[in-house]
């Protein structure tokens, strides 16, 4: 289908799927088995300037926006979507200062990661607040002209591996989540540790650690934006880089259904290959449609956070919700069609399964993602009223 991508954009794409099937597919498997952050592929990226495609041009990137990054998600994730995240984790680490950081804060921070120099993170959850993020505990307490924080946050895409966090903390707890202030936070500042890498189902190629503060010494100036605009800036956030949890989705979902189409193809049974029979056919055509009514829902909120709209939570709720769905519909189909051969290590589409999950729980769950739908189609629906 014809998304009508700029010429950059499609540079953009073909960069991306050039990098993503000669230098991440022949070692996807290794990185999955063995859990090592994939810094080869990353300094591949960051030399292709991939890492600068949704950053602006005067902070050195290339100028694109968010339909760029979810372009470069999706094709990535195509081939691996735990090694995705090394990129995709540092544009969630990087929106808040995009979004909220003062031109002190940008042109500090935001060529290096536009250079794919440092790698970003972003650190909201805790033990106590996942799907309730304003029940956040990390503190941070003003000290003359700097803060201290104290607190731990738990399951943070990068932390280890990136050298900028953008983080949620309370400077005033009396106000609850409107007492959360966001900073940002560099890897060696005195206080900051890191807690042991997670072993996980999926996405095992990306790292996934507690990042601890303790008596955690953060400069004044490091502050986004004012104190008490943490939680918006949060879910600011969370309305830009949704769409690019969705691509990632969307990448999972053909490539694991690229793996099915060519095993039907191939795999003789009854004398004949199984894509011979209307029933593959059918689970093939229904897995093709579902991938690409996701893709199409997702460009269409990326192009929305990128037309500077004014609300985009709605739509960005719907394509993190559509697309990571049908990451698990089509993953769990390709499985089905590989049969025997699907459920053994020894063959891609396993892992695509165990990735896929993960796209349903983070970044908000399928089901706060319905929350936020119904939430704003009620809001609409009390404007058109107040109007009529």
């Amino acid at each position: 289908m014809d998304y009508f991508l700029t010429e950059q954009q499609t540079m953009t794409r073909d960069l991306a799927k050039k990098i993503a099937d000669e230098k991440i597919k022949p070692v996807a498997a290794h990185y999955d088995e063995t859990e090592e952050f994939a810094w080869p592929v990353m300094k591949i990226l960051a030399e292709s300037d991939l890492f600068g495609v949704y950053i602006p041009e005067q902070y050195g990137g290339l100028g694109g926006g968010i339909l760029d990054m979810c372009l470069v998600t999706e094709e990535l994730s195509r081939a691996c979507g735990g090694i995705a995240l090394g990129f995709a984790g540092t544009g969630l680490g990087a929106i808040p200062i995009l979004l909220y950081g003062s031109e002190e804060q940008k042109k500090r921070f935001l060529p290096d990661i536009a250079k794919g120099k440092k790698l970003a993170a972003f650190c909201i959850t805790e033990a106590g607040a996942g799907s309730d993020a304003g029940s956040i505990k990390t503190t941070a307490r003003k000290d003359g002209d700097r803060y201290i924080l104290n607190g731990t946050k738990q399951w943070i895409t990068n932390a280890g591996e990136a050298e900028i966090y953008t983080v949620i903390a309370l400077t005033d707890k009396a106000k609850g989540a409107r007492g959360a202030s966001a900073f940002i936070v560099e890897k060696g500042a005195k206080g900051l540790s890191f807690g042991k890498k997670e072993k996980k189902l999926g996405i095992r190629a990306s790292a996934t650690r507690e990042v601890i503060f303790t008596d955690c010494e953060v400069p004044a100036s490091n502050l986004i934006s004012k104190e008490g605009m943490g939680f918006i800036v949060a879910m600011k956030t969370f309305d830009s880089s949704r769409p690019g949890v969705a691509a990632q989705a969307v990448g999972i979902a053909q490539g694991a259904l690229d793996h099915a189409v060519e095993y039907a193809r191939t795999r003789v049974q009854f004398g004949q290959p199984i894509s011979g029979f209307q029933g593959i056919q059918h689970m093939l055509a229904d897995m093709g449609t579902q991938v690409e009514a996701a893709r199409a829902l997702v460009y269409a909120a990326a192009r929305m956070v990128d037309s500077g709209a004014k609300s985009v939570a709605k739509e960005s709720a719907m394509a993190k919700l559509f697309a990571s769905e049908v990451a698990m519909r089509v993953t769990t189909d390709a499985v089905q069609i590989f049969g025997g051969y699907g459920y053994m290590r020894e063959y891609p589409v396993e892992k695509y399964m165990r990735d896929a999950k993960i796209t349903q729980i983070y970044e908000g769950t399928s089901q706060v993602q319905r929350n936020v739908i119904a939430a704003n189609m009620i809001k609409e629906s009390l404007k058109r009223q107040s109007r009529d």
